[in-house]
C-alpha cells in the first residue's frame, strides 16, 4: 500500500536535500572548510585578484586545517573520504577558483602521485611537509606546444650515472614560481613517459611567473624550465609508466574540480538572487519578472542536479570503484 505523500516547502538553497545525505563527519569537514574559507580567504580575495598576488601562507593555513592531501591515510594527512574532499573543494571555490586550484594541485597532482606511485622513502620525505603546507608543490605535464596532447611531450629524461638529466619546458603550471617540489612528467630514451620529483634549487631548474592573466589571478601560475637538470634515481616515481600516471592524477583532480565549480556557481546564483530581490525598477523588484525568474530557476535546477551527480561519484570513489569516464562526465557537466 502506497504511503500518503506529505507535501513540504522547497528548501531553495538545497532543493535535493544534499545536506541530509551527508554523514556527520562529512558535515563537520564541510563546516570547517566553510568557516576557514569565509573568515580567512574571502577578506583577501578582492585585493589578491586586483593585484594578481598569491599569499603563500594560505598553504600553511590549509595545512593546519587538514585540507591538503585530505584523502591520504597517514603522513600527517587526515584520511577522510572522497565526499569530504569534494565538499572541501566546493567551499574553497565558493570564494575563488584560484584558491581551489592551489589546494587541488597540492593534493591531487603532487601528494597523490607521491602517495600512489612513489616509494615509502619518498612518501616519508615529502608528504608530511606537503601536508602542513611547509612545502608547496606543482605538477608539470602541459608544454608550450602540447596541452591536450600530452603524449606528444618533448621534455626528455636521459639516463645517466646515478639518475637522469631532464631537459624541456612546461607551461601554465599552477604554483610553480613558489614551489618547493615539482612533479614532472618526461619521456625517457625508450619513449616511455615517467614521473620525477624535482626540488627547488636544483641546478638548471627555473620557474618564471606568467604575468597578466585574465582569470585565476589570486593563484600564481608559471612555467617549469629544465636545462639539463640532474635528478637522482631515488627521485624517480617507480610504480607507474606511460600516460596512466599523469591521467590518474588528473582524474583525481577533475573530481575535485567538478565539486569546486559548484561552489562558485552557487555563490553566483545566491548573489544574483539577492541582487534581483534588492534591485527595484518601476516600483517592483527585478525578481518579480518572469524573465529573471526563469534565469534563476535554470541556475537552481542545473546546480541542484549537478551536485547529485557529484554526490554519487563521491560515494563510488569512496567505495573504491569508479569509471574514469564518469569523472569526466561530472566535470564536463559542472563546468
Amino acid at each position: 500500500m502506497a504511503t500518503k505523500t506529505r507535501w513540504t516547502p522547497l528548501n531553495w538553497q538545497d532543493p535535493f536535500e544534499l545536506d541530509a545525505q551527508l554523514t556527520e563527519e562529512q558535515r563537520m569537514v564541510r563546516d570547517s572548510a566553510q568557516q576557514y574559507a569565509q573568515s580567512a580567504l574571502a577578506p583577501r580575495v578582492k585585493d589578491a585578484f586586483r593585484q594578481e598576488s598569491t599569499d603563500a601562507d594560505i598553504f600553511r593555513e590549509m595545512g593546519e586545517m587538514g585540507l591538503l592531501g585530505a584523502t591520504i591515510d597517514g603522513y600527517g594527512c587526515p584520511g577522510v573520504d572522497y565526499m569530504c574532499y569534494g565538499l572541501i573543494a566546493r567551499e574553497i571555490e565558493r570564494v575563488d577558483s584560484g584558491y581551489r586550484s592551489m589546494m587541488s594541485v597540492q593534493s591531487s597532482l603532487v601528494m597523490y602521485p607521491i602517495y600512489t606511485y612513489g616509494t615509502e622513502e619518498q612518501r616519508e620525505k615529502y608528504l608530511p611537509k606537503l601536508a602542513t603546507g611547509e612545502w608547496i608543490g606543482c605538477f608539470g605535464l602541459t608544454e608550450p606546444d602540447h596541452g591536450s596532447d600530452p603524449g606528444g611531450m618533448v621534455t626528455r629524461a636521459k639516463a645517466v650515472e646515478g639518475g637522469y638529466r631532464l631537459t624541456g619546458a612546461k607551461m601554465w603550471i599552477s604554483n610553480s614560481p613558489i614551489a618547493d617540489v615539482f612533479i614532472v612528467w618526461a619521456k625517457t630514451e625508450d619513449d616511455v613517459i615517467r614521473g620525477f620529483i624535482l626540488e627547488k634549487g636544483m641546478d638548471g631548474l627555473t620557474a618564471p611567473k606568467i604575468e597578466g592573466k585574465l582569470a585565476l589571478r589570486a593563484s600564481i601560475t608559471g612555467e617549469i624550465v629544465m636545462d639539463n637538470v640532474f635528478v637522482p634515481e631515488e627521485n624517480h616515481l617507480p610504480d607507474v609508466e606511460g600516460l596512466k600516471g599523469p591521467f590518474g592524477c588528473l582524474n583525481n583532480a577533475r573530481y575535485g574540480i567538478a565539486w569546486g565549480v559548484m561552489g562558485a556557481a552557487e555563490e553566483c546564483w545566491h548573489t544574483a538572487r539577492q541582487y534581483t530581490l534588492d534591485r527595484t525598477q518601476f516600483g517592483v523588484p527585478l525578481a518579480s519578472k518572469q524573465l529573471v525568474q526563469l534565469k534563476l530557476a535554470d541556475m537552481q535546477t542545473e546546480i541542484g542536479l549537478a551536485l547529485q551527480g557529484c554526490l554519487q561519484a563521491g560515494r563510488m570513489l569512496s567505495a573504491g570503484e569508479i569509471a574514469p569516464d564518469l569523472i569526466s562526465l561530472i566535470k564536463r557537466n559542472s563546468c
